[in-house]
């Protein structure tokens, strides 16, 4: 009798190709090991990698300002001649601080609006 008589036995080729358990729970193990690296390591390196870029961005752009700032502040000293002496000499630093202020302000201004045309067409 090989099971084919509504026996309840298996017979012993389907014995013989069940990996034995130690296998399957190393098999679970390796395949839980592999899924949480694709589903959290790799994504967190990814967002690293994101930040990095994010964090070199702005430093870069601080710097751009920086310097722009500093540019604007030499081009009033040296080209004004003798407008901001004496006791108007603090006025180009007071111009350089507005203009760059009005610079942030634009660009602040021009991304919120960006964002909302943006939120928008997906809302939308």
């Amino acid at each position: 009798m090989n099971g084919s008589d509504g026996d309840a036995r298996p017979d012993a080729t389907a014995l013989n190709s069940t990996p034995p358990v130690p296998q399957l729970v190393v098999e679970l193990r390796d395949l839980i090991v592999e899924y949480f690296k694709q589903e959290t390591i790799v994504p967190l390196k990814q967002l690293g990698r994101y930040v990095a870029f994010g964090l070199l961005g702005a430093l870069l752009l601080g710097f751009g300002a920086v310097f722009l700032g500093l540019a604007g502040l030499r081009a009033l000293q040296t080209e004004t001649d003798t407008t901001f002496t004496g006791n108007w000499s603090w006025a180009p630093y007071l111009i350089m601080v507005v203009a760059l202020l009005l610079g942030a302000g634009v660009t602040w201004q021009t991304r919120g609006a960006v964002r909302r045309r943006k939120d928008r067409k997906e809302n939308s």
